[in-house]
């Protein structure tokens, strides 16, 4: 029995398409999962300690780890109509973003790299959690700030507002939907075991599309309490045709976000 080191996020759209192969509930090949949950950010960075076989980062990170990592043809958070949002308490123009304070979920998040290229003027940058970023607004430490996840539900009822939707921008001048995560595996494990992996990925998320009910339990328990109608609006927003199989359109649209990437010279560092 091969063992390997996997991690992924507590979030709704990745527990639910990784419990049936933590769990036990497909056929893993002979391997089995010693796995971990954290934040987006941290996932990146334990990527690139390249002490994981197996996890899930940002494609912003993916850009930095493609030598040491490959990618797998599932698994993937790939779409549109789910990007990030730019959002505040007080109404800002696009022309003032420039003076502004922004939070961000992380340094090497696609949410970040979205800003990036949509506001390339901003400047002055807070890396929080993506879930303390709304509470920061708030508390005016910060003048703005790009939200992820499952705020993308919430914000508004905390009276914040959005000032740009940095997917919807990205769609309207790429023509692509937006990569912002996926699933590497260690090329150091050898074709075979990345080939297995594949197999072993895409039959979770076809398990788990399938017979939704066998593995809500495993979501909702590290949900951090969060409501059922986020949580699955959450697993509907990010889980789709694409987490299945990228395909050919899907593959395109990542090669584009990193075309675009260079193009605008975006840099890793903040």
């Amino acid at each position: 029995m091969m063992i390997l080191k996997l991690a992924f996020s507590p979030c709704p759209n990745d527990t639910f398409i990784f419990a049936s192969m933590v769990k036990g509930l497909i056929d893993t090949e002979g391997l089995e999962f010693d796995y971990q949950m954290e934040d987006v950010e941290k996932l990146n960075h334990l990527a690139m300690e390249k002490t994981l076989d197996m996890v899930k980062v940002s494609y912003h990170a993916f850009l930095h780890l493609s030598p040491i990592y490959q990618l797998l043809e599932s698994g993937s958070a790939l779409g549109s109509g789910n990007g990030p949002l730019l959002i505040s308490k007080k109404k800002y123009s696009i022309r003032e973003l420039d003076k502004l304070t922004i939070a961000i979920p992380g340094e090497y998040t696609t949410a970040h790299l979205l800003l990036k290229i949509i506001t390339p003027g901003v400047h002055q940058k807070k890396i929080l959690i993506f879930n303390e970023i709304e509470d920061a607004i708030l508390r005016d430490e910060v003048d703005a700030g790009v939200i992820i996840h499952e705020n993308r539900f919430t914000y508004e009822r905390k009276g914040l507002q959005k000032i740009v939707d940095l997917g919807e921008a990205y769609e309207s001048m790429t023509h692509c939907p937006i990569p912002l995560g996926g699933i590497i595996a260690k090329k150091q494990l050898g074709q075979e075991t990345i080939e297995k992996l594949n197999r072993i990925m895409k039959k979770s998320v076809e398990f788990a599309m399938k017979s939704p009910d066998a593995v809500m339990d495993f979501v909702r328990s590290n949900a951090q309490e969060m409501e059922d109608t986020v949580m699955l609006q959450h697993i509907h927003l990010y889980v789709n045709d694409y987490t299945l199989e990228l395909g050919t359109k899907g593959r395109k649209a990542i090669k584009r976000l990193f075309d675009f990437a260079h193009k605008t010279s975006v840099k890793c560092k903040i």
